[in-house]
């Protein structure tokens, strides 16, 4: 970003089947049915494109997220369908969740390197280190890895990923037909990785990719996570509540940069945000209500327990949550644990009306209003420190979606807090950020 370049706005299409509220494959609006439906997937792609988003984002589990009975949920590996997206779009950034916990380095480099390549530099990996025990039951063990290990784990597969995507130089392909050399000498060499946990040779068996590296993006608040991001992270997907916890959290992890040589410009966070938006702010809240009613409790409750790791069935719906554990007891999800907790407490808060709080964003603020409304919260918080753009999360889709790119789009476009043209090809150049130098060209 140039001094000349007045700061703008980042926003994120956060895409989950039926829509981010738990009831949303009950309302009249969306099609569950289509969860598996390519086309769909093509649809939502386009219509946020359309809006000249800088990125659209996959969340992912390694195990089946709630109860398949009250939810529309098993659906698509990310990876595979960012893929089949990328043919279908054009310019939007397409971003994976992929674990670093129950993966291998060279796996993962590989398929990003592949979707770069695929999609012309529009990859992103949104890395996690996976949050509960049911997915470690799928990969052979008992127990989740420790929170703490799993962290460490993570900043070592990302040191050998990103010393494979720099294995080729970005001009090791030479081509030379007479002389019978497709690849400079020295332009591909191995990394001869040796760590604690990987042992990698390489090099990697696709050439770097247009990006170099695709744009890395992380999700935790814990203190681990908030140590990681400052590290390696180039955006955040993070979850607050209040403008002031939003601010908090902003100045604390741009200030951590520093100690790793790193700009506070070189980092993106962006909070989610979930919008239900009407004509007016009584039918933005009608609708609300109308989601809220069609909760299944039971997956509400199912949800609530995992969030915040205390089996909570049996107990009144209509009674407040029980003593829960302090927050380094937690091996999963410790951010959202503690918002989640915090915001029982401060509203005192009973279990029915966190379920019906969470249903929406499960944890993520929710907004209710008209456009402009939210236009107005989406620029106070830009603003006034607590953002560098939003992780957009439609309580429903496709309705929810469209509404947000026809309608609140527009006004930010009419402030010039966004564009109006992508200006760039690459997710980072959406971004901002830059290409990563990878390694020296080879002397000829």
């Amino acid at each position: 970003m140039t001094a000349q370049t007045p700061r703008q706005i980042h926003l994120n299409a956060f895409l989950m089947n039926a829509g981010h509220h738990d009831a949303a494959w009950r309302h009249r609006s969306t099609r569950p049915e289509r969860i598996t439906d390519l086309s769909y997937f093509q649809e939502l792609a386009r219509t946020a494109e359309r809006g000249k988003l800088d990125s659209l984002f996959l969340a992912d589990g390694l195990t089946l997220w709630g109860s398949a009975r009250y939810n529309a949920v098993g659906g698509f590996e990310p990876l595979t369908l960012l893929s089949a997206l990328s043919v279908a779009t054009e310019r939007i950034g397409l971003i994976a969740t992929v674990s670093t916990t129950f993966n291998e380095p060279y796996h993962v480099a590989r398929k990003f390197a592949s979707l770069d390549h695929l999609s012309g530099g529009r990859a992103g990996w949104n890395i996690v280190t996976s949050g509960n025990v049911a997915e470690a039951r799928n990969f052979g063990l008992d127990e989740h890895p420790g929170h703490a290990l799993r962290y460490e784990r993570a900043g070592e597969f990302l040191e050998v990923a990103k010393d494979l995507w720099d294995s080729w130089t970005d001009d090791a392909a030479v081509i030379d037909r007479a002389a019978g050399e497709y690849t400079r000498e020295g332009a591909v060499r191995p990394v001869g990785h040796r760590g604690k946990h990987f042992r990698v040779h390489g090099p990697l068996n696709v050439q770097r990719s247009p990006q170099g590296h695709p744009l890395l993006v992380q999700a935790g608040s814990s203190e681990d996570g908030k140590e990681f991001a400052a590290r390696y992270a180039e955006a955040v997907f993070t979850a607050q509540q209040t403008l002031s916890d939003g601010q908090a959290f902003y100045k604390d992890l741009k200030s951590r940069l520093a100690t790793y040589g790193r700009t506070a410009d070189e980092l993106r966070i962006l909070p989610g945000i979930c919008p239900v938006i009407g004509s007016t702010k009584a039918e933005a809240r009608a609708l609300e209500a109308e989601l809220t009613a069609l909760q299944v409790p039971e997956y509400g409750l199912q949800q609530l327990s995992g969030m915040l790791g205390t089996d909570l069935t049996g107990l009144p719906l209509d009674g407040p949550l029980p003593d829960l554990p302090e927050e380094r007891d937690i091996n999963g999800n410790r951010s959202r644990f503690t918002l989640v907790a915090e915001l029982a407490r401060r509203e005192s808060l009973t279990i029915r009306e966190l379920i019906a709080r969470l249903g929406g964003g499960r944890g993520h603020r929710v907004v209710v209003g008209t456009a402009e409304q939210i236009a107005d919260q989406l620029q106070e918080w830009f603003t006034e420190g607590a953002a560098d753009g939003f992780n957009i999360m439609p309580p429903y889709l496709p309705g929810g979606l469209e509404h947000f790119v026809d309608q609140v789009v527009p006004l930010l476009q009419e402030r010039r807090l966004f564009r109006t043209e992508y200006t760039g090809r690459t997710l980072r150049d959406h971004y901002g950020l830059a290409r990563p130098a990878g390694r020296p060209s080879v002397s000829v």
